[in-house]
């Protein structure tokens, strides 16, 4: 929800150009700061009413940030006057940091981030082991030799898991005086 609504923002720009009072006569007198209240009146004075009513925060293109800036050095505007002739809602920090991303990485790095948590990623597949190849493709000295080894390994195995099982009863009658 916004802070101000519109009507109290309408209120106290009309007693600023009525002559009311000044920036920080009217900030006090409204418990606003002079600083907003400038920005009110300059969002005002170049958009009229439509400049102090809220938008949607849609986020705008790459294209228009552009021709912002662009405007902006073509007749060496403020980043405040910018941010109020455009009606940015953010100010001048807007204009700034848009001005930034473009020094920093041309009119790609003004282009909209999307917003809100990232799409989960799907697991890739594993890759699938050079020996699994498609059996079609497999000569028959191939499969030979992979049978040879597989033999082999599970040969070994077993001679494995009967070494460790002796060993355990080794340790077991050790343990049985």
């Amino acid at each position: 929800m916004a802070k101000y609504d519109d009507e109290f923002k309408n209120s106290v720009v009309q007693d600023y150009l009525s002559n009311k009072g000044g920036y920080k006569s009217l900030g006090a007198k409204y418990s606003v700061s002079y600083g907003q209240i400038r920005r009110w009146v300059a969002v005002y004075i170049h958009n009229g009413d439509s400049g102090l009513t809220k938008r949607s925060g849609s986020p705008h293109s790459a294209e228009f940030k552009l021709s912002v800036l662009e405007r902006m050095w073509r007749e060496d505007l403020s980043f405040s006057q910018t941010a109020a002739l455009f009606n940015l809602r953010g100010g001048a920090g807007v204009v700034s940091s848009w001005e930034r991303k473009y020094h920093a990485g041309d009119i790609t790095a003004l282009a909209p981030k999307p917003r809100g948590r990232p799409k989960q990623m799907n697991s890739p597949e594993p890759p699938k082991p050079s020996c699994e190849l498609p059996q079609e493709s497999k000569t028959l000295q191939e499969l030979q030799r992979e049978n040879e080894y597989l033999r082999a390994e599970v040969a070994y195995l077993k001679k494995l898991d009967a070494l460790v099982r002796a060993k355990q009863q080794a340790a077991q009658k050790k343990r049985k005086p």
